[in-house]
């Protein structure tokens, strides 16, 4: 496994996003260290999931350059790494024919986590009694819950949040908060995005923002 430069985890040189022959992302130069939690602002549209979706190598730049945990974007390293990336998006990522339970036990074979430590998760996230529940007879904030979960027991070095407090009651921003916790006192970093300016000043020791497709520092 490839070693990111000592102390970074994520770098972007100049880097640029394009989607469908429209420029997305331009410019991007970012640094974000071990044990840092990186906010960033920007309106719906303003290019904030994209951005986390070039950082969990999910895209490729079109210009510039790029490393996550050591792997250069847009090469073929980046499969080595991406284990250790935790993404949380808009929509939960669950298997919908599944029950929670299940989705932990398929999410920690293919991320390479323990699965002696599923059972201890559900009780840590509150779902110990609802861990046979399909997920479509759960709830928003029950699927938020098991994505923590998963979170707890695959311990990433990067973690990406994507507007990861809305919709949460205070019960479960704690529990995303706890994340970002140990994430950084294990050493790894966290980038966080949302249009709500005060979930991130709260969070982040640096707080930046887009405009036109760039990063800029936040008013």
């Amino acid at each position: 496994m490839r070693l990111d430069r000592v102390g970074t985890h994520v770098e972007l040189e100049d880097a640029g996003v394009s989607l469908g022959g429209q420029t997305i992302l331009r410019d991007l130069t970012l640094s974000v260290g071990a044990a840092e939690v990186l906010g960033i602002a920007g309106p719906n549209g303003s290019g904030k999931t994209t951005l986390l979706r070039l950082l969990a190598t999910l895209t490729a730049p079109a210009q510039g350059t790029g490393r996550v945990l050591g792997a250069a974007l847009g090469s073929s390293e980046v499969y080595g790494i991406r284990r250790e990336i935790g993404l949380v998006g808009h929509i939960p990522t669950v298997v919908g024919e599944l029950t929670l339970r299940e989705n932990l036990d398929h999410a920690t074979r293919l991320f390479g986590g323990d699965t002696a430590r599923i059972e201890r998760a559900l009780q840590v996230v509150g779902l110990a009694e609802a861990a046979d529940r399909k997920v479509e007879q759960s709830s928003y904030g029950m699927l938020r819950r098991t994505e923590a979960a998963r979170l707890l027991i695959t311990r990433p070095r990067l973690l990406l949040l994507d507007e990861a407090f809305s919709g949460l009651d205070v019960d479960a921003q704690q529990l995303i908060d706890a994340l970002i916790t140990r994430t950084t006192e294990n050493g790894g970093a966290v980038v966080m995005v949302s249009h709500d300016a005060s979930h991130l000043a709260e969070r982040a020791g640096r707080v930046m923002a887009i405009a036109a497709g760039r990063l800029e520092l936040a008013a």
